[in-house]
């Protein structure tokens, strides 16, 4: 069954990831290689399609497979999605998640939560989150990841 420090664990381990990505913005093999690395390991890409709905993405909104999951972060001209601009390479210093709820089931766990993005000046950008977690050879892996700017009237 999971627990719910594993899923603490998978946040911390994503949100680090998403700085690591910023801090290599400007050694675009060593970026790009890392961030498929990241996909790779958590997200479920390689076993099925992921439901994926990233916050800044307004023409092509929803990211079902790796390439498209790869240009959301990084971004560039060759990016497979022309919109992108590269949300990892703001860069962010920090990610902290603050989780709101939890359904945990064996092999299935959703967190639903509110996650926060530090800038270089100290900004923080907060954000709306739904992830779905899938239970892998020991591993919480991300097969749903929803993702929205909170709303404004």
């Amino acid at each position: 069954m999971i627990k719910e420090d594993q899923i603490h664990e998978a946040q911390k381990k994503w949100g680090n990831g998403i700085v690591k990505i910023g801090t290599l913005k400007n050694k675009k093999v060593e970026c790009v290689e890392f961030t498929k690395t990241f996909l790779n390991e958590l997200y479920d890409f390689k076993n099925k399609e992921v439901l994926f709905k990233p916050t800044k993405a307004v023409k092509e909104q929803f990211r079902p497979n790796p390439e498209m999951a790869l240009s959301y972060f990084i971004g560039g001209n060759d990016s497979f999605c022309a919109e992108d601009d590269g949300f990892a390479m703001k860069p962010w210093v920090d990610v902290k998640f603050k989780n709101s709820g939890f359904i945990i089931e064996n092999h299935r766990a959703i967190a639903m939560g509110n996650y926060f993005f530090t800038d270089l000046e100290g900004a923080v950008v907060k954000v709306e989150y739904t992830f779905g977690y899938t239970l892998r050879n020991g591993n919480l892996i991300i097969d749903l990841h929803h993702s929205s700017l909170p709303f404004s009237s």
